[in-house]
C-alpha cells in the first residue's frame, strides 16, 4: 500500500513539474512573439523605401530655398552664410596653424602644405581637454586658456619664417564643431554658442576676445572667423579636390556645408531640419521629448553618432520590460540614459561571429546583461542594424537633397566628402548611406554623384582655411 503510495506521489509530482514546465515553455514563447512583434513594429515604422527618402530630399531642398530667400524662421533650417571668404585652390604653401574647438575639449593642429599635386608633411595634433572651472567661465577666459596652450604647441613646432610668410602676418584657422553650444548649460558659460553667418555681431565680439588673447600671450596671429568645422572639412576638401561642391559631418553631430554656384559658402545646419515625411517612432518622440532641446534638431537625432546607441537602448529596454528578453528583472544599466554609445553598437551590428560573441561582450561590459542566449543577441543585433540603415538612408537622402537644390544631379558630376566617425569607422553605416544614394539615383545618374572620405582628419579643416586665408591677404 506505501509502495502504491510513493508511486502516486510521484506521478503527482511529475505531473505538476509538466504543467509547470508547459506553463513556463508557453510564458516564454508569447514573450518571444511579444519581442518579435515590437521588432517588427520598429522596423516597419523605420523604414526608409526609396520614394520615402524622396519625400525627404525633396522637403529639404523646399527648406533650403525657403531659408536662403527669406530672413525670418520660413523652415526648420536655419542656414547661414558661412564666414569663410573663400576656400583652397590647391596651390597653398606654407605651414599653417589651425585650432578646432569642441564640447570639453580643443585640438590645436600645424601643417605644411606642399602646394598642388604635393604630399603634406609636418603635420602635428595636440588635443587638450578644458577644466570645468574655465569651461564655467567667460568666454575670455576661455581664450585666454586656449592662447596659453596655443603658445605652448607653437614653441614645439615653430613657424620657419624664412621658408612662410612672417608671424606677424599669419592667421589661424579657428573652426567650431558640433557639441560646443552644449558644452555647458548655464547662459554666462564660455562657449554657449555654436553657429554665425557673416554679418554675425556675437561673433565678431568673440573674434576680438581671442585675438586679445593672442595679443596678451605675445603670439602674433589673427583669428579671421569663428566657422563650423563642417565648413572647415569643405576647404580641406577644396584643397585636394577642386570639384567639391558639398561637404557632410557624420559624427557626434550632423551637419553639411556646400557651396552655391556663386561661390558662396553655406552651412546648410541640415540638424535642425524637420518634416513630416521622417521616420519618427515612440522611442525618437520620447528620446526628443526628454533631451535637453526638445523639437529641435529632428533630424539630427535621427542621423548623429550621439543619439544612434540611445535608440538602440529604448527599444531594448520596451523589449526587456515587457517581454523579459532579458530576464525577469530589468537590468539596471539598460535603463540608465546614453549608457550605450554608437560605437559598442556598431561593434555589435558589425559582429559576424555565429553565436554574436562580440554582443554578448558588449552588452556585459555596457548593460551589466550577463545571461543572454545567442537568439537574444540576434535580436540585438536586428535593432542595431534597424537604427544604423534608417540613419544612413537619410543621410544619403540629405545628401540627393543638396545636389538637387545646386540643379547637378543631372548634368554634372559631384563630389561630396564626408567626416566622422559613423561613415569613416561604421562599415555597414557607410554602405548603407551609398546604396541610399544609389538606389534614388538609379543607373541613369548615380554615378554623377561621388561620396568620399575627408581628408586630413577631424579638425584639420582649420589648417585649410588659414591657408587660404593668408594666401588671399598676401
Amino acid at each position: 500500500m506505501r509502495k502504491e503510495a510513493v508511486v502516486l506521489a510521484t506521478v503527482t509530482t511529475v505531473a505538476v513539474v509538466a504543467v509547470l514546465v508547459r506553463q513556463y515553455s508557453l510564458k516564454k514563447q508569447r514573450q518571444w512573439k511579444q519581442t518579435q512583434r515590437i521588432l517588427r513594429k520598429f522596423a516597419r515604422e523605420s523604414a526608409t523605401p526609396v520614394p520615402k527618402l524622396w519625400e525627404v530630399a525633396n522637403a529639404l531642398v523646399s527648406d533650403m530655398q525657403a531659408s536662403l530667400v527669406s530672413q525670418e524662421e520660413t523652415s526648420t533650417l536655419n542656414m547661414l552664410v558661412s564666414y569663410a571668404a573663400s576656400l583652397p585652390k590647391g596651390d597653398e604653401k606654407g605651414l599653417y596653424y589651425g585650432l578646432n574647438l569642441r564640447g570639453t575639449n580643443f585640438l590645436i593642429l600645424c601643417a605644411r602644405l606642399g602646394g598642388r599635386n604635393e604630399p603634406i608633411s609636418d603635420l602635428y595634433r595636440k588635443e587638450i581637454s578644458i577644466p570645468p572651472n574655465v569651461l564655467s567661465g567667460t568666454s575670455q577666459e576661455l581664450f585666454d586658456y586656449i592662447a596659453v596652450e596655443l603658445a605652448m604647441f607653437v614653441s614645439e613646432h615653430p613657424p620657419d619664417d624664412t621658408l612662410d610668410a612672417p608671424e606677424r602676418e599669419k592667421k589661424l584657422g579657428f573652426t567650431v564643431s558640433y557639441p560646443v553650444d552644449q558644452a555647458a548649460a548655464s547662459s554666462g558659460s564660455a562657449i554657449k554658442w555654436k553657429s554665425f553667418s557673416a554679418n554675425d555681431t556675437v561673433e565678431k565680439a568673440l573674434i576680438n576676445d581671442i585675438n586679445r588673447a593672442l595679443e596678451k600671450n605675445g603670439l602674433k596671429f589673427l583669428v579671421f572667423s569663428l566657422v563650423d568645422d563642417t565648413v572647415g572639412n569643405l576647404a580641406g576638401g577644396r584643397y585636394y579636390n577642386n570639384g567639391i561642391v558639398a561637404s557632410v559631418t557624420l559624427a557626434m553631430g550632423s551637419n553639411a556645408a556646400y557651396v552655391e554656384p556663386n561661390e558662396a559658402v553655406i552651412n546648410t545646419e541640415w540638424g535642425n531640419f524637420n518634416c513630416s515625411n521622417l521616420p519618427v517612432t515612440e522611442f525618437d518622440s520620447s528620446l526628443d521629448s526628454e533631451s535637453s532641446n526638445p523639437g529641435c534638431r529632428i533630424f539630427e537625432k535621427l542621423t548623429s553618432a550621439m543619439y544612434l546607441g540611445e535608440i538602440v537602448r529604448r527599444v531594448l529596454l520596451k523589449m526587456a520590460q515587457e517581454t523579459a528578453l532579458f530576464g525577469d528583472v530589468v537590468p539596471p544599466k539598460l535603463a540608465t540614459p546614453y549608457q550605450l554609445r554608437s560605437p559598442d553598437m556598431a561593434a555589435m551590428h558589425q559582429d559576424t561571429s555565429e553565436d554574436h560573441g562580440v554582443v554578448g561582450e558588449k552588452l556585459k561590459e555596457n548593460l551589466g546583461i550577463t545571461n543572454s542566449t545567442p537568439m537574444v543577441r540576434e535580436v540585438v543585433a536586428e535593432v542595431c542594424d534597424i537604427v544604423a540603415e534608417r540613419g544612413a538612408r537619410l543621410a544619403g537622402a540629405g545628401i540627393v537633397g543638396i545636389i538637387k537644390k545646386l540643379g547637378r544631379i543631372e548634368s554634372r558630376k559631384s563630389v561630396v566628402t564626408v567626416e566622422g566617425g559613423l561613415y569613416e569607422h561604421y562599415r555597414v553605416f557607410r554602405n548603407y548611406l551609398h546604396s541610399s544614394v544609389w538606389e534614388m539615383l538609379g543607373s541613369d545618374h548615380s554615378d554623377n554623384v561621388v561620396i568620399e572620405h575627408s581628408h586630413g582628419g577631424s579638425g584639420a579643416g582649420a589648417v585649410f582655411l588659414a591657408a587660404c586665408q593668408n594666401t588671399k591677404s598676401s
